[in-house]
């Protein structure tokens, strides 16, 4: 593909190399380093002027640094005369802060949306938004694609029993997924209250769920409290097994011993955060590739093509 540069950012370098690989280019060299006041320097390595550029970086590890680090790639590029500046974002930072829910609380998703909009970003791929209304933040173009067409595949590769599953979302957030309507299986739902944040006080299971295989389906877990709470509240309540399918595993803090004291036939996420070192501690987690999403994704928008077969398809 001509006038085409795919550059990395330093928070999952494994996915930006699978994405270059699936389209047949090279990663543009980049060279991101922190002065010892902590400040990021990037010096871009090749020229970019009249490209079509494609940046990776997704929010986690250290998610402050590695959105600096986006803006400042972004406006290098930008200000080198690149003709076209794309952020692909596998998981969208701040992307749970995204209302005013008491007062005083900031809006921060919008603030990041402006954030990346004035640095010179033209366009955003994102994955499984928290709130598909973020994309209502931004005044350029956004895809939101969908992990669901992968799991679906994930599913009926390896649950055999999947006709006789329940699709169950752990929270009020999590009923807009249409797996059980694609799978044609029953939904059940947990409502669940929160006294603060992060800390589940009770849950309620709306739903019966005997003597069936019960799939937690979220868009991302990070201390894993609910997920884990939600997995003994499906089995005392008759399940035979639970599996847990979540496009965002950050999973902090207590996340992982959590996992593991849970019943959980298996917890599968997609790799939009990288998850080597947590598969170390924790057998249990299985990992989906979506980097053929994202470089179909990239591959369409370079050359002006519909992006929307994505929403139900996974590329081959």
């Amino acid at each position: 593909m001509p006038n085409i540069k795919i550059f990395s950012g330093s928070s999952h370098p494994d996915l930006s190399q699978k994405i270059a690989d699936r389209l047949g280019l090279e990663l543009g060299k980049v060279v991101t380093k922190k002065f010892s006041n902590q400040e990021t320097c990037v010096e871009i390595g090749e020229s970019v002027r009249g490209e079509d550029v494609y940046i990776v970086q997704s929010g986690c590890g250290e998610i402050n640094d590695n959105l600096m680090e986006l803006l400042i790639m972004i406006n290098a590029c930008k200000i080198a005369s690149a003709s076209r500046v794309t952020a692909v974002i596998p998981c969208f930072p701040y992307a749970r802060q995204d209302k005013k829910d008491k007062s005083r609380a900031p809006i921060s998703a919008k603030l990041v949306a402006n954030m990346l909009s004035v640095s010179g970003a033209d366009h955003i791929i994102t994955m499984d938004l928290h709130a598909s209304q973020i994309q209502g933040f931004f005044d350029i173009p956004v895809d939101n694609l969908y992990a669901e067409p992968a799991v679906l595949k994930w599913i009926k590769e390896n649950i055999p029993e999947w006709k006789n599953c329940i699709i169950v979302s752990p929270d009020a957030g999590g009923a807009k997924s249409s797996l059980n309507t694609t799978l044609n299986v029953d939904f059940a739902l947990i409502h669940k209250e929160r006294k603060k944040a992060n800390e589940v006080d009770r849950m309620v299971l709306v739903g019966d769920v005997t003597d069936r295989v019960a799939i937690l389906v979220d868009d991302m877990a990070d201390t894993c409290g609910t997920i884990c709470h939600a997995a003994d509240k499906l089995i005392s309540a008759g399940a035979t097994k639970v599996y847990a399918i979540l496009t965002h595993g950050i999973f902090s803090g207590p996340a992982i011993s959590r996992i593991n004291n849970a019943c959980f036939e298996a917890v599968v996420v997609t790799n939009t955060i990288p998850q080597e070192e947590k598969m170390k501690h924790c057998s249990k987690i299985q990992v989906i590739d979506i980097s053929m999403i994202l470089a179909e994704a990239i591959r369409r928008t370079h050359n002006g093509e519909s992006v929307s077969y994505l929403f139900s398809h996974v590329p081959l």
